[in-house]
């Protein structure tokens, strides 16, 4: 038995259970409100002078706006998921909050489990309002992977940690586990390149008829450009961004093909089949429903559950593959009821494994591209997928949406579109 079934084997198949799931009842916690920013390349896209403060303010003030009878006092908690910044976030983004209108009377707390980060924010806010704890909260994720991301993203661990067998694993760059994962399971670099390609082909097309127009609020960023006389940087100017910078035109497996490894230089991880280096930011407001009725508040999706795993950390890519089985046992439904698995793209080798061991069914995964195709901005990523699929979703379907996650982590969540 390899190292995944030991972590898996534990799980029980699925039972009916949709009827259960789309039943309303006051307690729900719904989602009232799920918007984003575009996504943009990391270094040198629209927002590579934007710090993940000021994208929070854009994002939140423009959230806000699109909710003119919603009075932001009612906001009990805030939780934004974050990887890269100083301690996540914690000092910069609650001053975001507040500049962007959210009053001082509303908490705050910072979260970070790397790629998870976003939806861990939104089970933090979700299981508060399920507890009682609050009736209303606010939650989403920013990255700006321009300013931090780097060498530095895997800290250095002491002769304790590295001596020891397992822990030792951490210190692994998920590049390097993702290559570990390939090679494992005998993934080459052809199927890699293919499934990378249809990413970049249902963006592009899901791009060009204007799906993501309604997730995406409009930010205007100040940012340096060259100048037209001395070709010197230093020209600041405001630009609007609406629109993902990550989707191109005409990629196909075999143009992709003629990219260089990444990380190894016999491997088969390339920057054509991985996650794109990204920024950008989406925040989602949830309420109890019998709050979001009395508000008459336009309820969008239901939230049911997260589910959290752990995994071998130098095979941390194979969460999704944990993490969605479980997810689907606490609700009580099988993988064949999910009509959209939104499936972060961390690698494609990773992605590709898990669909291909969970057997999904490849057309209702990332029916408008991932993360290779959209960008990965860190801690963001939880929150866009949930932006994304409830404008997927048809009334009455359920979605699902997953990620692995450095160190060995995978997560999964389950939504009803109302």
């Amino acid at each position: 038995m390899d190292r995944l079934s030991q972590v898996s084997s534990h799980l029980n198949p699925s039972h009916t259970g949709v009827v259960k799931l789309q039943q309303k009842h006051e307690s729900d916690v719904v989602i009232v409100s799920a918007y984003r920013t575009a996504i943009t390349k990391g270094g040198r896209g629209k927002f590579k002078d934007a710090a993940t403060e000021d994208l929070l303010v854009g994002l939140v003030k423009a959230t806000l706006e699109k909710l003119p009878h919603f009075d932001p006092a009612l906001i009990e908690d805030v939780a934004i998921g974050n990887v890269l910044n100083p301690a996540a976030g914690a000092g910069a983004h609650r001053a975001a909050l507040l500049a962007a209108g959210v009053p001082y009377t509303a908490p705050f707390v910072a979260v970070n489990r790397w790629c998870s980060s976003g939806l861990i924010a939104v089970n933090d806010i979700a299981n508060k309002i399920y507890a009682g704890q609050i009736e209303i909260g606010l939650a989403g994720g920013v990255e700006s992977m321009s300013t931090f991301y780097g060498p530095d993203i895997v800290p250095k661990f002491s002769d304790a940690i590295l001596c020891h067998a397992e822990a030792s694993k951490c210190s692994m760059t998920m590049g390097e586990s993702n290559e570990l994962l390939a090679e494992t399971y005998g993934i080459d670099r052809a199927a890699l390149d293919a499934y990378a390609a249809a990413s970049f082909n249902k963006a592009e097309r899901a791009f060009s008829q204007g799906f993501f127009k309604d997730e995406i609020l409009p930010l205007q960023v100040e940012i340096e450009v060259e100048s037209e006389t001395d070709g010197e940087d230093g020209v600041m100017t405001t630009v609007t961004v609406d629109a993902d910078e990550g989707p191109r035109k005409n990629v196909t497996a075999e143009s992709l093909g003629k990219l260089r490894p990444a990380f190894d230089q016999h491997g088969t991880t390339t920057a054509g089949n991985a996650s794109q280096v990204s920024d950008g930011a989406a925040i989602v407001l949830m309420m109890r429903r019998s709050i979001a009725n009395k508000l008459k508040m336009p309820i969008l999706a239901k939230y049911v559950v997260t589910a959290v795993c752990g995994v071998p950390p130098e095979l941390m890519g194979v969460g999704p593959a944990v993490a969605i089985p479980k997810v689907l046992a606490q609700t009580g439904i099988s993988g064949s009821e999910v009509a959209v698995f939104e499936i972060n793209e961390a690698f494609a080798a990773q992605a590709l494994y898990c669909i291909e061991h969970l057997g999904l069914d490849k057309a209702k995964v990332n029916p408008r591209g991932g993360a290779i195709a959209l960008g990965h901005p860190l801690g963001a990523t939880g929150a866009r997928q949930i932006a994304t699929i409830i404008r997927e979703l048809k009334t009455g379907e359920i979605g699902v949406t997953s990620m692995c996650a450095a160190t060995g982590i995978g997560a999964a969540a389950v939504f009803v579109k109302e």
